[in-house]
């Protein structure tokens, strides 16, 4: 079945390699190009916007249902499987057998319920997966419940309320620190208090929460931890609020206004955070932070010019505010003089979504494994990028023409001890094919190409973010 939606326009994120699949499968005795490494032991998961029903009104790539697809690596051998997230407005539409929200692009008055701060929108919990606590934790892009699933079935358990201590919701990118148990998040709303900073302890549950002052609501999407900090974004890209009382989403990007990074103790009161300017900017995705030297470094994924560029008809606009433009960057915020400094990593090359060793999250990290946006209308990722901190060297893989991957976290190898022993394990869709592929690269020299393709029987529409969960970590 073709999932369109009402405008009567073909839009290129409902089409070819976007396409929704419609299709839970679960498959093994997968056709192997090469030798999956035995040494590669745990499961793949990728989430990412999956439409189930025709859209009331024009669909914006962001509205999709949540769908993670996993492989799971076991002694040599592949298993495929994919599964809707079932959240609570997927199940009323299940129920409906129809769509019953509008999405971004729509006027969301009339939508039957929204996330818990007031934003009247479909929480599809369809951007990032998050390993904690032995659950996978589905997430959406502006702030909503995360919904757990297990990451072997991946059985949608419910919203996660952390044993019913969460009173609000849950960013995008919540940060994982392995060696305390710990999840940071932030949530952020339409009305006061703006921004709240939390702490999920080792026990489950919300065991820190503090309202931060800003000078209106923004929409921050990720941010970073150190050993002692947190650090968290006010950036001068927010919705017009003159649009929003006319029902339409409109985002407004103004250069008059800095950047701001407020850096926390982990634990800390509202009093002590400490705010850091830069110049404007919109940061999707953040890289990795760490203590050096008195300085908080982190290195995150710049965009300069946020806003589209142009005008056009309303799908125009939408395709135009959707494509990455991003560099690699890195920000040194020093504690003693309270200045910041900034500087290109890579000033050339597009690249995003990017992945490390989980294992260093908040730790001094060598590596990062970005994928290269390709210069195209939509968003298409047809390679990857491997920087290192340590020499400056950086590797290229592009998959070949008309190939197109996904985020390609690290998966350590077993027993592997540095950040680039083990593998790089992506999607990637072939569009004149219609088929997918799993690659698997030596993360130690990723210009070698895989060394292994396991071959899928579905195709995988192009997506989000995804995650690596090691064997040790599977309950």
């Amino acid at each position: 079945m073709k999932v369109l939606d009402e405008s009567g326009e073909d839009n290129p994120y409902l089409l070819g390699v976007y396409a929704p699949v419609q299709e839970e499968i679960t498959a093994d005795q997968l056709k192997v190009v090469g030798e999956i490494p035995k040494d590669l032991n745990g499961v793949y998961l990728r989430n990412g916007p999956n439409a189930r029903f025709p859209m009331r009104g024009r669909y914006h790539w962001f509205d999709g249902d949540g769908m993670v697809h996993a492989i799971h690596f076991e002694n040599g051998t592949a298993r495929y499987r994919n599964r809707w997230v079932r959240t609570r407005a997927f199940e009323a539409e299940s129920a409906a057998g129809r769509s019953l929200w509008t999405g971004v692009m729509e006027n969301p008055k009339a939508n039957p319920f929204g996330n818990v701060r007031g934003l009247n929108l479909k929480d599809s919990a369809n951007t990032d997966i998050v390993f904690h606590q032995g659950r996978l934790l589905t997430t959406w892009y502006l702030c909503g419940s995360p919904y757990t699933m297990d990451p072997l079935s991946l059985e949608t358990l419910g919203a996660q309320t952390f044993l019913d201590t969460l009173t609000g919701d849950v960013m995008a990118h919540p940060k994982v620190d392995e060696r305390t148990g710990e999840l940071f998040w932030f949530d952020y709303g339409p009305k006061p208090p703006f921004l709240r900073y939390g702490v999920v302890g080792p026990q489950g549950t919300v065991d820190h929460l503090v309202e931060l002052d800003l000078p209106g609501a923004r929409l921050p999407h990720d941010m970073a931890i150190t050993d002692n900090y947190a650090v968290l974004m006010d950036l001068p890209l927010f919705q017009d609020l003159d649009a929003a009382r006319q029902g339409r989403y409109k985002l407004t990007f103004d250069r008059s206004l800095p950047s701001r990074f407020g850096v926390i103790p982990k634990r800390g009161r509202a009093d002590q955070i400490r705010w850091f300017e830069a110049k404007p900017c919109y940061i999707y995705h953040v890289v990795n932070a760490w203590e050096e030297g008195g300085e908080i470094v982190m290195d995150v994924c710049r965009v300069g010019r946020p806003a589209p560029s142009g005008g056009g008809s309303v799908l125009a606009r939408m395709i135009s505010y959707l494509k990455l433009d991003a560099r690699m960057y890195r920000y040194r915020f020093d504690l003693t003089t309270g200045t910041t400094s900034e500087e290109y990593v890579d000033g050339d090359h597009n690249t995003e979504f990017p992945s490390i060793d989980l294992r260093m999250t908040g730790r001094k990290s060598r590596y990062a494994y970005n994928v290269s946006v390709k210069q195209a209308p939509t968003n298409l990722f047809d390679g990857l990028v491997k920087y290192d901190n340590l020499t400056g060297a950086k590797e290229t893989y592009y998959y070949g023409e008309h190939r197109y991957g996904s985020e390609a976290p690290f998966a350590p190898r077993d027993g592997g001890a540095g950040e680039d022993d083990g593998y790089l394990v992506t999607f990637v869709t072939d569009d004149r094919e219609d088929r997918s592929e799993v690659q698997i690269l030596d993360a130690a020299d990723i210009t070698k190409g895989p060394v292994a393709r396991v071959l899928l029987p579905q195709r995988v529409p192009l997506g989000f973010h995804a995650t690596w969960v090691r064997s040790d970590q599977l309950p």
